[in-house]
């Protein structure tokens, strides 16, 4: 007889209706099983679960506003700290209408992912039995792991929830994590509960400014964690407001509303005010007989005087060695870069191409630091330089070798990134005259400046860049042939961000960068890939920048964007807020695209330099 484990044979009866084996489930589970059977929800079906309109989801969110601002900041700091885990974090509100989620992509992409999103209701008599729905009904934290959910279809899910509480004990909101079943981290239902005593925590600060508000513990040095009581008290000394640690610390007192501080401690309330005015410990007897240290956080009227800390700080996430410092999980980027490092330690000059703000120049920076060389990453952008300074700008000059020549000469960018990096951008912009002799340096790696007669040798990576395409360029006989071969020895072709897989990825990243610890929505996130990006990573960088310029909150959700969902004007980023400029800037942009996003082109087309048209152009 095959030995069946205790969810095998729990599953079988609830499956087939029989009495459920005793022990096999913890009580929990086992009497949400019995009452999602008592409804008629049947096991092996596909649960009906609700969403409401988004209408009703907003008014939802403008009731929590308080709640929300506090647990987006915590949901936040959670991902960080199990970011890669192949999960999502979800807030609902007291009836398990989920508000936002924040998640790994991976799983926001998943069957389960699409069926946790603002709206969605998650009661225990729709959806069976799951961590939300739990945590609600008995205001407690849950775990619902795998099979244990009552719906067979939700057995790959691992689900960890937390009740948010007021000081009466009422549930304000719900905190959840879901994972994979394969993916489950046991300290994951720790983070939650952390998280969710946190926000509660910080409800007390942010609806008691006007109070004093204490913490204490029998032991000292707990004072500054989560285990430490929080009072809330008024100026006359009326308890306003407890947190959950607070209640147990005082069991057997009452603490119901109106309940005096004279009633709960020994010392009365204006003795011990005395010593916890001063900023000190003050030590303290409640009414129970035990002992408590006591120390005032925050001050009525007059702003906190510390605010509450968690017990642990996130841990830092260490990049791996050669790990590239931009995001690079998109299927098509990683099989591009598969063999660069390779390439780099033959070195093979690296060409790399892509729509004009996908990030080339951080895909050469990768390559410079690939390559373990000590000397500088030299930037050279090639549409920029004067036709007739090309060859001095490159390869040096000496002293009065032309017209309007430094005095004193100069070394060149070659010279300068010997040791180092050469990183051609806007390659196809090299004047004809030039290409002939970039061409000879690259294949002897020597140069000689402009007016000089010495040769020197130099050892530098070279790496090109051009968002244009350089076969048609070579076909129309504008660019060498043999110098593209040369530049084109391996080739990293970057995605438009519109095309990205890893989108959500790219705009969690540059959050970070631009603003750590300020957290952005999936349902954010999911409105901006519906742009086509243009300007790929160059504008989504400047969208999230005018969105928390312009934010009212401590977070960026999807209405973060209802003000940028026109189109910019075509105009490059500098001129966009400048109206004397923006006419100018769509003329040149205009002439860059007439002209096949050539530089020199739309240069000679409108009597400018190269310079100003590649300004606006980029």
């Amino acid at each position: 007889m095959q030995h069946l484990s205790g969810i095998d044979r729990a599953r079988a009866a609830l499956e087939g209706g029989a009495r459920l084996p005793a022990g096999t489930l913890s009580p929990a589970v086992a009497d949400s099983w019995l009452r999602c059977r008592d409804l008629g929800l049947d096991p092996r079906a596909t649960p009906q679960g609700g969403v409401i309109a988004f209408a009703d989801v907003n008014r939802r969110r403008e009731a929590s506003s308080a709640l929300r601002r506090l647990a987006l900041a915590e949901m936040q700091l959670l991902h960080s700290q199990i970011a890669g885990s192949n999960f999502m974090i979800a807030l609902g509100d007291a009836d398990g209408v989920v508000l936002d989620t924040i998640s790994d992509h991976r799983f926001s992409d998943s069957a389960a992912g699409r069926s946790i999103i603002p709206g969605s209701i998650w009661n225990e008599s729709d959806r069976g039995t799951n961590a939300l729905g739990l945590a609600a009904l008995r205001r407690e934290p849950v775990a619902v792991y795998g099979r244990e959910h009552y719906f067979s279809c939700h057995g790959h899910l691992s689900c960890m929830a937390a009740p948010i509480l007021d000081s009466g004990g009422r549930v304000l909101g719900l905190l959840d994590a879901s994972c994979s079943e394969e993916a489950r981290q046991q300290h994951t239902h720790v983070l939650v509960r952390m998280a969710a005593s946190q926000i509660e925590n910080g409800m007390i600060f942010q609806e008691r400014t006007e109070s004093f508000i204490f913490a204490f513990h029998p032991r000292v040095e707990y004072l500054d964690t989560l285990s430490a009581g929080l009072l809330a008290v008024s100026r006359d000394g009326e308890v306003l407001s407890l947190n959950r640690p607070a209640n147990s610390l005082l069991a057997g007192l009452s603490t119901a509303n109106g309940v005096h501080f004279d009633a709960l401690f020994e010392a009365g309330f204006d003795m011990a005010m005395d010593g916890l005015l001063n900023g000190g410990v003050i030590r303290i007897r409640d009414r129970a007989g035990s002992g408590v240290f006591m120390v005032c956080r925050q001050i009525g009227h007059r702003g906190s005087i510390e605010t509450p800390r968690r017990a642990g700080a996130a841990p830092a996430v260490l990049a791996s060695p050669g790990a590239p410092d931009f995001v690079c999980e998109d299927h098509e980027l990683r099989r591009a870069t598969a063999e660069l490092a390779e390439a780099v330690a033959l070195r093979m000059p690296v060409h790399v191409t892509g729509e004009t703000g996908t990030g080339k120049e951080l895909m050469a920076r990768h390559v410079h630091a690939l390559s373990g060389r000590k000397g500088e990453f030299v930037a050279v952008n090639c549409g920029a330089v004067p036709e007739a300074l090309f060859v001095a700008e490159i390869f040096g000059h000496e002293r009065g070798a032309f017209t309007n020549a430094r005095t004193e000469g100069a070394p060149g960018l070659a010279r300068t990134a010997d040791g180092g990096t050469l990183f051609l951008d806007e390659v196809a912009d090299i004047p004809p005259s030039a290409q002939t002799a970039l061409l000879r340096f690259l294949d002897s790696m020597e140069l000689r400046a402009v007016g000089g007669h010495k040769t020197h040798k130099v050892d530098v990576q070279i790496v090109s860049a051009t968002n244009r395409n350089l076969e048609e360029l070579v076909a129309s006989r504008a660019f060498r042939a043999d110098l593209f071969y040369r530049l084109n020895a391996y080739t990293v072709r970057l995605p438009p961000l519109r095309s990205r897989s890893d989108f959500a990825l790219v705009v969690q990243h540059l959050m970070d960068k631009i603003a750590p610890g300020i957290a952005i929505t999936d349902a954010a996130i999911a409105r901006l890939s519906l742009r086509n990006w243009p300007g790929n990573i160059r504008e989504l960088h400047s969208v999230l920048q005018r969105a928390l310029v312009r934010r009212h909150l401590e977070f960026v959700d999807e209405d973060s964007f209802a003000d940028q969902e026109i189109a910019a004007e075509d105009c490059c980023e500098e001129c966009r807020d400048h109206p004397l400029n923006r006419h100018k800037c769509r003329e040149i942009r205009s002439a860059f695209r007439a002209a096949g996003d050539n530089v020199s082109k739309t240069a000679r087309m409108l009597g400018l330099s190269r310079t100003t048209v590649y300004k606006h152009a980029r």
